[in-house]
C-alpha cells in the first residue's frame, strides 16, 4: 500500500473524508448544552504552599529559595484541596488513598453530575451514554457505576471510563461524545470529569518534576452535556486528535508501591511551543476555516509557560487567553478537568453571537493533543 501524501510541514494533506464529518455534524446539530464545575472545601493559597515546602521537603538552600521563586511565578494563586494540608502531606498506605480516591471521586462526581443536568433542563433518565474521566486514581467499578446506581440513570445507559489520557481527557471525551451523537442521532451523553491530585502527593519524592506539581495541581470535579437534541450552545463541528512523535517520556505517572509519582518533561511547554501552530491551521483547513475567523479560545491552563508559549507562536492577546489564566489563578491546573473548567468561564463571562467559532484544545500524555472547532447557534 503506498504512504499517504504529506505536506511540506510532515502532516498529513487533508483528507476527503473530513467535508463529509463536517456536513454529518452540522445535520445531526451537536451541541454543547451545559457545562458545571464543583471543587473540594479545602483552600490552599500561595503562602501556605510556601510554607508546608519548607517543612516537608529537605532540599538544599539554594533549591529551596527557587521553588520559592517557582511559586510566586506560577500564576497560581490558590487551590483546592479534599483534604486540609496537615493530612495531605502524612504518608499512608496505598489502600488508604484507593479508598479516599473512591469516596471523593464519588461525592463530586454526583454533585457535578446533578449540577449540570439541572442546567440543561434534563434528569438522569435522559442519557444515553456517561463517559467519566479521571488518571489521578482507579476505582473498578468505575465512577460511572456509582453513578448509575446513586442517581437513577437508566439501567440500559451506554458507559465509556476513560483513565490514561491525562490532561488531554476532558476534550477527548467530548469528542467521543459528538462521535457517539453521530453514530446515534438524537443521543445525549454525559461527561463528568473528576480530579484527585492531591492524593498523589510524594514527601519523599525530591525530583522537579514531583516539585512542581506540588506547587501547580489542585483537585477538582467538571461535567457536559452534549446532545443531538435541540438545545442552546455551541455545536461541535469537528474533532482532532494528535500524537507527538517519540515522546512516551514527557508526561504522565509512575505507579509505585506508595502510590502515584509524576513524570512530568520540562519540555513539555517547548513540544507545544514546536507544534502548535501547524496542528491548528491543519485542523482548521479540514473545515475550511483559518485562524482568524476564531472569535474565542478554550485553552488547557497547563501552566504559565504553556499559556505563554500558545500566546506567542498563535499570536493571542491576553484577552483571548484570559479566561485560561482565571482558572489557573484560582484552581490550578485540574488535569483532566481543566479545559471544562475554561469552557464553564467563557459560558459565564462571554456572550458569543450565532456564527462565532471557537477552539478547545488539551494536552497530555503520550505526548498528545486533543482539539474541537465549536460554533455557537
Amino acid at each position: 500500500m503506498a504512504a499517504s501524501a504529506k505536506t511540506a510541514t510532515g502532516f498529513p494533506m487533508q483528507k476527503p473524508a473530513a467535508e463529509n464529518e463536517q456536513r454529518e455534524e452540522h445535520r445531526t446539530g451537536i451541541t454543547i448544552a451545559a457545562a458545571a464545575t464543583a471543587v473540594p472545601p479545602y483552600a490552599v493559597g500561595r503562602e501556605e504552599v510556601k510554607t508546608y515546602l519548607r517543612k516537608v521537603f529537605s532540599i538544599e538552600a539554594n533549591r529551596l529559595e527557587a521553588m520559592m521563586a517557582v511559586v510566586d511565578h506560577s500564576q497560581v494563586k490558590q487551590r483546592y484541596c479534599i483534604h486540609p494540608v496537615d493530612t495531605i502531606i502524612q504518608p499512608r498506605p496505598l489502600a488508604q488513598i484507593s479508598r479516599e480516591y473512591q469516596e471523593h471521586s464519588v461525592q463530586l462526581g454526583r454533585k457535578v453530575a446533578m449540577d449540570c443536568l439541572e442546567r440543561a433542563g434534563m434528569t438522569p433518565r435522559d442519557i444515553d451514554m456517561i463517559i467519566t474521566v479521571s488518571c489521578t486514581g482507579v476505582m473498578i467499578p468505575s465512577l460511572d457505576a456509582h453513578l448509575i446506581n446513586d442517581l437513577g440513570f437508566r439501567w440500559d445507559v451506554r458507559r465509556l471510563p476513560i483513565t490514561e489520557l491525562g490532561c488531554a481527557a476532558g476534550a477527548a471525551a467530548l469528542a467521543k461524545a459528538s462521535e457517539f451523537i453521530r453514530a446515534f442521532p438524537g443521543s445525549t451523553v454525559l461527561v463528568i470529569a473528576v480530579e484527585i491530585p492531591s492524593l498523589t502527593f510524594q514527601r519523599e519524592d525530591l525530583s522537579q518534576a514531583n516539585l512542581i506539581s506540588t506547587v501547580l495541581f489542585g483537585d477538582g470535579a467538571a461535567a457536559v452535556v452534549v446532545t443531538g437534541r435541540p438545545a442552546n450552545g455551541p455545536r461541535v463541528l469537528g474533532t482532532d486528535s494528535y500524537l507527538f512523535p517519540h515522546s512516551l517520556d514527557a508526561m504522565g505517572f509512575d505507579l509505585k508501591d506508595n502510590g502515584f509519582h509524576i513524570v512530568l518533561s520540562k519540555d513539555v511547554p517547548q513540544l507545544i511551543r514546536d507544534h502548535i501552530k501547524g496542528l491548528l491551521t491543519r485542523f482548521l483547513a479540514r473545515h475550511n476555516l483559518t485562524q482568524e475567523q476564531l472569535s474565542v479560545f478554550i485553552l488547557h491552563p497547563g501552566g504559565q509557560k504553556l499559556l505563554l508559549y500558545m500566546e506567542e507562536e498563535l499570536s493571542l492577546s491576553r484577552c483571548d487567553t484570559q479566561f485560561s489564566w482565571d482558572v489557573l489563578s484560582e484552581y490550578g491546573n485540574l488535569s483532566s478537568a481543566s479545559v471544562l473548567f475554561v469552557l464553564q468561564e467563557c459560558f459565564k463571562k462571554r456572550k458569543m453571537a450565532g456564527g462565532e467559532y471557537g477552539l478547545m484544545a488539551a494536552f497530555g500524555p503520550g505526548f498528545s493533543s486533543e482539539m474541537l472547532l465549536l460554533k455557537w447557534t
